[in-house]
């Protein structure tokens, strides 16, 4: 299923289910699972079940009709995670060149520290600043380098700790497009003394999420989805989630030792090789329309906003 979270002129917020240009509504009324995204995943098995025999009878809205929201507009946690090798080759070789007294660096002479080969990396980011299809996003006051990242995301089904990476799909709900809007002046700023990236990715609407969220039975565990991003309609990036060094069943495993995960969370990817503007020395205007579309996913589309004086 393709389960989205919608809003209607009056400001209420429903779910549903996605089928082409019309929104099955699952009615809160008649199963409380269906009151938020967040119900419905931590309604387990039996909450999906019900949603798939509500679908047939359930009254339809036109998807015009309506605004998409984020499908779940706040996380119960948010991390996200570097996996794509190319990406970090690429970005850190455009780094070479922008930071004062570095040499310049050709990606395949990057060196990564071995720890990012053998156990994931990632940071805990702001689950308040979630944004939604169609969303405008903030310009950060005094950046001159905002930047996309292309990326898939995945929530989890259900909680655990010290989870095996062989169990990990058990934990997968679905997946979703993420766009980690980035301020590189911020983040290469802050980051420089050590800590990071603050900044450069924690501003209201930076986090953005959609169009829907796909089912595990209908998607899998998420490889070999192609993905693309387009700035004004160009292609700027395409990859491919098959070269993820690590599998989120991986990140799970590492990120629930000795720690509970919990149903709801939001996991990143990390950016696809080839997949933000750091990579191609290339950033984003204000007015801009940024579309990411992942395979069997669909297209996440935000506009940037204008500068603030």
């Amino acid at each position: 299923m393709k389960l989205v979270t919608f809003e209607n002129g009056a400001g209420a917020q429903g779910i549903g289910i996605l089928d082409g240009d019309t929104i099955a509504v699952l009615d809160a009324a008649a199963n409380p699972a269906f009151g938020s995204m967040l119900a419905l995943i931590e309604g387990g098995d039996d909450a999906l079940s019900a949603a798939r025999k509500a679908q047939g009878s359930a009254s339809r809205i036109a998807l015009s009709s309506v605004r998409l929201r984020a499908p779940v507009p706040v996380p119960v946690q948010m991390r996200d995670s570097l996996t794509f090798e190319l990406h970090l080759r690429q970005a850190r070789a455009t780094m070479s060149k922008l930071t004062p007294g570095v040499p310049d660096v050709d990606p395949a002479d990057v060196v990564l520290p071995q720890v990012w080969y053998d156990q994931p990396i990632y940071y805990k980011g702001n689950r308040f600043s979630v944004s939604g299809p169609e969303a405008t996003i903030i310009w950060p006051q005094g950046e001159t380098r905002l930047d996309y990242e292309l990326e898939l995301g995945m929530i989890t089904s259900r909680g655990g700790q010290d989870i095996k990476a062989a169990d990990g799909q058990d934990h997968v709900f679905g997946f979703l497009v993420f766009n980690d809007f980035s301020a590189r002046d911020h983040q290469m700023l802050e980051m420089a003394g050590g800590l990071g990236p603050a900044k450069g990715k924690d501003w209201k609407t930076a986090n953005a999420m959609g169009p829907c969220l796909v089912t595990k039975d209908e998607i899998g565990d998420g490889s070999g989805l192609e993905m693309i991003a387009r700035v004004n309609g160009e292609e700027w990036s395409r990859g491919n989630s098959s070269s993820m060094h690590h599998s989120f069943g991986r990140i799970l495993e590492h990120v629930s030792r000795d720690e509970e995960v919990r149903a709801g969370e939001f996991f990143g990817s990390g950016t696809v090789g080839g997949g933000c503007g750091l990579e191609l020395n290339r950033y984003l205007n204000p007015g801009d329309v940024v579309e990411l579309e992942i395979e069997g996913i669909g297209i996440l589309r935000n506009r940037v906003a204008d500068k603030r004086r």
